[in-house]
C-alpha cells in the first residue's frame, strides 16, 4: 500500500520559511490545502518573531536552507532549544545540508519540488515525528 497512514494528514501547524516570496506562498497554499495551518515567515529573524508570539506548539519547521540574514540550520537549531524534538524539513537543492545535528527527526525534500513531493515530504516527517 503506497499511502500507509496512521493520522489524518491535515491539521498540523508548520511554521515555512523561505526568502523567495513566490515559492514561500505557493508553499503555504499546497499545505493549506491540505488542511494545515501555515505559518509563513520571509526569513529567519521573522520565522523567530512569529514562533515567539504563537502561543502553541509547531509540528513541522519547514525552512530553507540558505537566505539573506541566516541559515535554515541556525533557525532550526535556535527552534530545537524552544521547542525539543521539532522535526524539520528542509527545502534544498543542494545534497549534503551540514549542521544538522537536531534533537528531533531531519528530512530534505529537493528543489525544485512538486505539489505532491512536497506534501508527500510533509507527511514522511510528520509520521517520523510521531514514531510510525
Amino acid at each position: 500500500m503506497a499511502n500507509e497512514r496512521s493520522e489524518p494528514a491535515g491539521g498540523r501547524t508548520i511554521l515555512a520559511v523561505d526568502d523567495e516570496a513566490d515559492l514561500l506562498e505557493a508553499v503555504r497554499r499546497i499545505l493549506s490545502r491540505l488542511g494545515h495551518r501555515v505559518i509563513a515567515a520571509g526569513g529567519p529573524a521573522q520565522a523567530m518573531e512569529l514562533r515567539m508570539g504563537h502561543s502553541g506548539d509547531i509540528d513541522l519547521l519547514l525552512t530553507d536552507v540558505r537566505m539573506p540574514g541566516g541559515t535554515g540550520t541556525d533557525l532550526a537549531h535556535q527552534l530545537c532549544q524552544l521547542q525539543p524534538g521539532l522535526p524539520v524539513l528542509f527545502m534544498s537543492g543542494l545534497y549534503d545540508i551540514p549542521g544538522t545535528e537536531l534533537s528531533g527527526p531531519v528530512q530534505v525534500v529537493a528543489k525544485p519540488f512538486t505539489p505532491t513531493s512536497l506534501a508527500e515530504a510533509v507527511d514522511h516527517a510528520l509520521l517520523a515525528k510521531a514514531g510510525h
